[in-house]
């Protein structure tokens, strides 16, 4: 079990509600870059892990791709791309 002092708590908001994870301190130092808050790696790790996700979907599920999901996934790209300042497939080695 994890006590106060070796957690973080972080708080997301959106349009429709709010949550909070609690993360293990040391974890977010160790995943921090060039003395990144734990915001920052969380937030890096929420846009890879939906990018990860609707590439998944889009391209490793069943079924037809809508071009509602062919656009979804085009603009998590972008999104993806100005955050790290590269492609998800040079970041990933996964391209298609």
């Amino acid at each position: 079990m994890t006590t106060e002092t070796d957690s973080v708590v972080i708080s997301i908001e959106g349009p429709d509600g709010a949550d909070e994870v609690l993360l293990p301190e040391p974890l977010l130092k160790i995943l921090s870059e060039n003395d990144e808050s734990s915001a920052e790696v969380v937030s890096d790790i929420v846009i890879l892990s939906c990018a990860e996700r609707i590439h998944a979907i889009v391209h490793h599920g069943e079924g037809e791709m809508s071009d509602e999901l062919a656009s979804v996934e085009d603009e998590m790209m972008d999104l993806f791309e100005d955050r790290f300042g590269v492609t998800f497939g040079a970041a990933t080695g996964h391209d298609h």
